[in-house]
């Protein structure tokens, strides 16, 4: 299964349409969205095209494809727009005998992790920022923003495909991977 991994669209069809045409063009199954579609939260500037109608138009013509979860910035009003649900904390996937823990990252993260066993994987956005962190037999990952990356990194997304993860920028430059396989 291909899946491409986005987080903290935050409002801006701009990037959203940028991640869309690649998973069209690069035949993914399934669009994971980690949190915060819609609104640009207090903290953050607003986006590039701020415009969350627009975002929910786009993201609803792909509702059959979609897995997500409640970001922080995600609110009851969001899910009545939304024709997929969003409002869950977590949601786990189960691949080649590994966990993989779906969240937004502000509740669970790599300080804060969901129990996971040798091997699991905890998917989570909220920080902005691209990461691979492995501790003790856990993989910690991170795609970054689509939308509004921190601390000089580029828009990313991410990636998993023939066992590996990797994270890209929105012209699709390989920032970071890891063969999920080793």
């Amino acid at each position: 299964m291909k899946l491409l991994v986005i987080s903290d669209i935050h409002g801006s069809p701009v990037y959203l349409k940028k991640v869309l045409d690649i998973f069209e063009r690069e035949n993914y199954d399934k669009l994971i969205l980690l949190g915060d579609e819609l609104y640009h939260g207090p903290r953050n500037p607003i986006p590039e095209g701020y415009n969350p109608k627009e975002v929910i138009e786009l993201l609803n013509n792909y509702k059959n494809k979609i897995i997500a979860v409640r970001g922080n910035c995600d609110s009851e009003v969001d899910q009545m727009m939304l024709n997929f649900p969003i409002m869950s904390d977590y949601h786990l996937l189960l691949w080649n005998n590994r966990k993989i823990f779906i969240t937004h990252g502000h509740i669970y993260n790599k300080d804060n992790p969901l129990p996971l066993e040798d091997g699991d994987i905890l998917l989570y956005g909220h920080f902005h920022i691209p990461m691979i962190f492995e501790n003790e037999g856990k993989l910690f990952l991170n795609p970054g923003s689509i939308t509004l990356p921190k601390e000089n990194s580029p828009h990313s997304y991410g990636s998993f495909e023939d066992g590996y993860f990797i994270i890209k920028d929105i012209d699709e430059n390989i920032i970071l991977q890891k063969n999920l396989i080793d």
